[in-house]
């Protein structure tokens, strides 16, 4: 963040004139509420079309449908819930979310009311595929637990014995969910001469040819796969799809690391296996109740924890807020959005 100039100056004025009642463009302008800052690539291109109303941090469901009251499109985030008395405030068109996943959103209720929901696939894929394998590398290398153990003085020179982990080369990965971020994942392991094995919802011919890749069931996925990486959306069908049962067949020697949503993996049942070294290490980077963390996982040596930054990198933050701002503009101006969800 840049403090107040810029950009980001422009948009903490305009939010401190919406708020106090004072609309900063004429009337004739659409307003749209931008529910936290995004990368001032998306700011620049909706300034000069739209009056902005940006919050400086973090909404409640409530407060998103007080400040969206008036608006006609909302731009918000995978944070943010956005249900039916938020869809229900009038004249609101469109709801662009910059994130792939759109679980934090009532579809239902978007349909109902004939708002068009848009995201922003595709353009995060290698950065969450590059945090992906960095998890993996890092839980099955004890990465976290060797660099806490140096900055706590404790290296006292080479062991032998000293913090041994999992080689990945010529390994098996196992892709719980083969989209787009699991491929992906998939194409990075072929540098670790991986074989790699997934289970998906369909076949996936051409994934299989490019990278030798091969479908099985959950249970061989789980019981044969030295690293399980997870890429499933969030759907009734796939909350705790990592269970006891599957983590019970998984290789004591095993890595498993999730990307997708934290409330696929059952993570007090993840904690047991942990601590009854049941399998061997996990990276997570994200949460069943984020921002909160199981405690279990947190006293965790062989658990590598991240808050939630598999996107985390400027080019691909700067593509999403882009795409997710021309994704609302092409609403509020009557053109078909690039990346409906439901239009």
């Amino acid at each position: 963040m840049r403090g107040t100039t810029g950009l980001w100056g422009r948009a903490a004025a305009l939010a401190t004139v919406a708020r106090a009642g004072r609309p900063p463009y004429p009337v004739r302008m659409p307003r749209i509420l931008v529910t936290r800052p995004i990368p001032e690539a998306g700011l620049a291109l909706l300034f000069p079309r739209v009056t902005v109303d940006m919050s400086p941090g973090p909404l409640s469901p409530a407060e998103i449908a007080r400040r969206a009251d008036g608006c006609s499109g909302i731009l918000c985030q995978l944070t943010d819930s956005i249900g039916p008395d938020i869809l229900e405030v009038p004249g609101l068109r469109v709801v662009a979310t910059m994130s792939a996943g759109t679980n934090h959103i009532d579809l239902a209720a978007a349909k109902r009311r004939d708002i068009v929901v848009t995201n922003t696939p595709g353009c995060l894929t290698e950065a969450t595929a590059e945090l992906a394998f960095a998890l993996i590398l890092a839980a099955a290398r004890r990465l976290g637990e060797a660099e806490r153990f140096l900055r706590a003085g404790r290296f006292r020179g080479w062991d032998p014995m000293l913090l041994q982990g999992q080689t990945l080369v010529g390994k098996r990965l196992g892709i719980l969910g083969a989209g787009r971020i699991g491929q992906e994942v998939a194409r990075m392991a072929r540098g670790f001469r991986m074989d790699v094995v997934y289970h998906s919802r369909s076949a996936e011919p051409e994934f299989e040819k490019e990278c030798g890749a091969r479908a099985v069931t959950r249970e061989e996925l789980a019981s044969t796969a030295d690293v399980v990486s997870v890429h499933v959306p969030l759907t009734p069908e796939t909350r705790h799809a990592v269970d006891a049962a599957f983590l019970a067949r998984m290789k004591p020697t095993a890595v498993l690391v999730n990307t997708s949503r934290g409330p696929v993996v059952d993570e007090a049942a993840l904690v047991d296996a942990l601590r009854h070294k049941r399998i061997f290490a996990a990276g997570l980077d994200v949460f069943e109740d984020e921002p909160a963390v199981h405690p279990g996982l947190m006293e965790r040596e062989n658990a590598v924890l991240l808050p939630h930054i598999g996107s985390a990198t400027f080019e691909t933050r700067n593509r999403m807020a882009v795409m997710a701002a021309e994704n609302l503009l092409a609403v509020l101006e009557g053109r078909p959005p690039g990346n409906p969800v439901l239009h």
